[in-house]
């Protein structure tokens, strides 16, 4: 087993599957070629959560996902097999919505300030009058306050299936329900006073995930006792963290963390912003990979089609136009559903006339997710000045709150560093990203769909980089948190090489559904035929959801149910109208190929490219899904035993729709990196000459090469590869794909792409100390 994995391989945890079937399918997790098992949060979560990020028990591994038998059955099974194991943490916050569930909540619950457990959690009692806001409470009907609903019944105060504690000595006289509710710690309130009454951090808007204060030792190490001892007894081998914006001092935490699980590797799962940096100081050895993705799928855009893809959307492609509306999505964060959490900053500034306007400003200004004073100023900095050019008028404010905010020490510094990172999280993921509907695969998790698009030569640069400063961050194509699986956005990729084809299909789609919101019905089709063929009932969960995050036309507080109809009306044709359907398989049909190519090429790319590549469940074959919970779908690994034997047995399959060429391409790859590590260390440009020369994508790490296509529709409109040549480094090598021998120098690309858009070559034995040639890619020099 490697300290540090060379690969990983990302599994779904449920009561379905359990930690018991991980390790039944351990055997074909290393076939495949991953170097470590990557699992998702075993910790206790509530009763049938499907993600496991609502922990509600620190010390227990979840019996529903398999329990600590489980674990142990996993980890021995990969040890056996010369896998690590790595484990998705969730130190923010904790689950909440069955609080008898939770012992820590219910604790609070029931004692108040006094709680054993009270430091656990971020509480603003003096802004409740000494109690904790539950916004449990539907609407009150006439005369009917929903607090005459309340019950008492086993020594706790019930409202329908809510269960809370009663104080000590507050149920003892007689009193109704309601006179006990008024003397307990807690005060129960309606749900539409969250966004603006909630008196405790949340994780985001989610009021049943309250955060905790993991920056206290003793919350550190009572969150801890598990995720210790599993590095205690060598059960575990690497840590993911989950939303480390969210806590007070990340750094901080990570340098405990580190300590307490003796200096095993640590990765963020954190999303960076264009130019930004992780920072070096942290004791992490990188991202999840968002910002790889991103890189990967841009390299595959064709520019010259986005104009008419954004006439379609009613949208402008521009810096200016995508900021306006990020300003537009972040501003009504934090004036809605965030609103507690700025009226909570503001309370720490009472002297500032106007700070609640003036901070939500700031929030909606700032750049990136969080600033970790003293590191990242400059973006506080760059807030300010925006916020100020934006509201002239509230100058005052702004001034009276910036040497706060820029005092590392001060509360306000410090909560206003937890909170931009939800602001950004909910305007731009949850909201913006559902109303650039241009292309819908740049709006991914971690994107900016303002860079439509990079140049190869950009990410060459980009890679090197990498290869310089992160070698051990993670790559993703797709993940438990995007929104479209690498396969749908490989198709929608490929839209932008027939733009103009795409907008007859998408008028006469209008046309036979009518469609009443433009920006979203481009994301509908499009998800339609990234997906294809897709189960009626998954569009119309996914659909649903976009419109409700959107909230354009319809949303989750108030559904505009006239408008949802139509939107299911709109779906329902896809399948049932001759004419949608017809306009929407020939629009598969259009981009079918292509996307075939993208996702190979795409595959290729990540598993050979500098950083630690993770393969998400199921997508070592085609796998079509949506947003959450599409992409936590069961796997037929059944299927892809027998297909993988297959493969083994020397079968080449074609690239088509049953994925096994895709299950080539992941297997050979992940085999050939566990196996040679010592190819990969170093990242070198290719330089592609001849007719087609820009459709050409091609790169050394040392000891391989990879050679991947790029534009096949608009190369295939061109004539093809013609006289199109790479030259390789000097040398022997084995086409790890097809098993071909092939001799360094210039090569035709069309003789190394006959079978596949993508081949990977690797020095033959014997030839391990070739020298990479130093080539340049188009007319720039090539980064090492």
């Amino acid at each position: 087993m490697t300290t540090v994995p060379v690969s990983t391989y990302r599994l779904q945890l449920t009561a379905d599957f359990r930690l018991q079937d991980a390790a039944a399918l351990v055997d074909y997790i290393q076939a495949l070629g991953a170097d470590w098992v990557y699992l998702s949060p075993i910790l206790r979560a509530e009763p049938g959560s499907t993600h496991g990020y609502d922990v509600v028990d620190h010390t227990t591994v979840d019996p529903e996902r398999g329990g600590a038998e489980g674990l142990t059955a996993l980890a021995e099974a990969a040890h056996a097999a010369g896998l690590g194991v790595l484990i998705d943490t969730v130190p923010n916050h904790m689950g909440v919505a069955t609080p008898v569930e939770n012992a820590w909540w219910w604790d609070l619950l029931q004692h108040g300030r006094e709680a054993e457990h009270a430091a656990a959690f971020d509480v603003d009692w003096e802004s409740g009058a000494g109690r904790i806001r539950i916004p449990i409470l539907g609407d009150d009907e006439g005369d009917h306050s929903a607090l005459d609903d309340l019950t008492i019944e086993d020594g706790e105060l019930r409202y329908f299936e809510n269960r809370l504690p009663i104080a000590p000595g507050t149920a003892d006289d007689g009193a109704t329900p309601r006179e006990v509710h008024d003397r307990q710690h807690y005060e129960l309130v309606n749900w539409r006073r969250a966004d603006a009454e909630l008196n405790y951090r949340r994780f985001f808007a989610v009021n049943t995930l309250a955060a905790i204060r993991v920056e206290d030792p003793a919350v550190f190490d009572g969150s801890h006792v598990e995720i210790g001892r599993w590095f205690d007894e060598k059960i575990a081998d690497g840590i993911r963290v989950d939303h480390p914006d969210g806590l007070l001092d990340p750094g901080a935490y990570l340098d405990r963390l580190s300590e307490r699980i003796g200096g095993a590797p640590i990765w963020v799962e954190k999303i960076l912003e264009g130019e930004e940096d992780l920072p070096a100081e942290w004791a992490t050895l990188g991202t999840t990979g968002y910002d790889a993705l991103g890189d990967v799928d841009r390299v595959l855009v064709d520019p010259t089609g986005l104009p008419v893809l954004a006439e379609l959307a009613g949208v402008e492609l521009t810096r200016d136009a995508w900021d306006e509306l990020v300003h537009t999505t972040k501003r009504g964060i934090a004036d809605g559903i965030l609103g507690s959490e700025v009226r909570r900053l503001a309370r720490l500034v009472p002297e500032v006339d106007e700070a609640v306007d003036a901070l939500a400003e700031i929030l909606t200004a700032f750049p990136v997710y969080r600033s970790y004073l003293p590191l990242g100023d400059e973006y506080l900095d760059a807030a300010l000045e925006t916020a100020e050019t934006r509201r002239p008028e509230l100058a005052e404010a702004f001034a009276a709150l910036a040497p706060r905010l820029r005092n590392p020490a001060d509360p306000l510094a410090a909560r206003f560093q937890q909170t931009s990172g939800m602001v950004m999280a909910k305007g731009v993921e949850d909201t913006a990203f559902y109303r650039y509907t241009a292309l819908t695969s740049l709006t991914e998790v971690g994107g900016d769909p303002a860079e439509t698009d990079i140049s190869v030569a950009e990410f060459h640069h980009r890679q090197a980089r990498r290869q310089a400063e992160w070698p051990s961050s993670m790559t993703t194509l797709s993940t438990h948190d995007t929104k479209r699986s690498e396969d749908v956005r490989a198709r929608i990729d490929a839209l932008s090489e027939v733009a103009d084809r795409w907008a007859e299909h998408a008028v006469a789609l209008h046309t036979s559904n009518g469609f009443p919101d433009r920006r979203l019905e481009q994301l509908v089709w499009q998800a339609a035929v990234g997906a294809w063929p897709i189960e009626r009932e998954r569009l119309h969960a996914y659909v649903e959801k976009a419109a409700r995050e959107a909230g354009d036309s319809t949303t989750w507080t108030a559904p505009d149910e006239a408008f949802e109809v139509a939107l299911h009306a709109a779906v329902d044709g896809l399948y049932d109208s001759r004419r949608a359907n017809a306009a929407l398989l020939d629009a598969v049909a259009d981009v079918e190929a292509a996307g075939w190519t993208n996702s190979l090429v795409a595959k290729a790319v990540q598993l050979t490219m500098p950083g630690v590549p993770d393969v998400y469940q199921g997508s070592e074959l085609w796998d079509r899904s949506l947003v959450d919970p599409d992409n936590r779908r069961p796997v037929d690994y059944a299927e892809r035993r027998e297909l993988l034997a297959k493969l083994d047995d020397g079968w080449l399959p074609p690239v088509a729709a049953d994925g096994a060429a895709k299950l080539l391409v992941t297997s050979r790859l992940l085999r050939l990196r566990r196996s040679h590590p010592e190819r990969y260390t170093e990242y070198t440009a290719l330089a592609a000459e001849g007719a087609a020369a820009e459709h050409v994508l091609a790169f050394s790490r040392g000891g391989v090469v990879t050679i991947a296509t790029r534009l096949s529709l608009r190369l295939a409109e061109r004539g093809g590869w013609k006289n199109t040549n790479v030259v390789l480094p000097e040398g022997r090598y084995v086409e790890v794909l097809t098993g071909r021998e092939i001799s360094g120098g210039p090569v035709s690309v069309a003789a190394l792409l006959e079978q596949y858009p993508v081949a990977v070559l690797t020095i033959a034995d014997g030839d391990e100390h070739t020298e990479p040639a130093t080539t340049t890619s188009g007319d720039e020099e090539s980064p090492r």
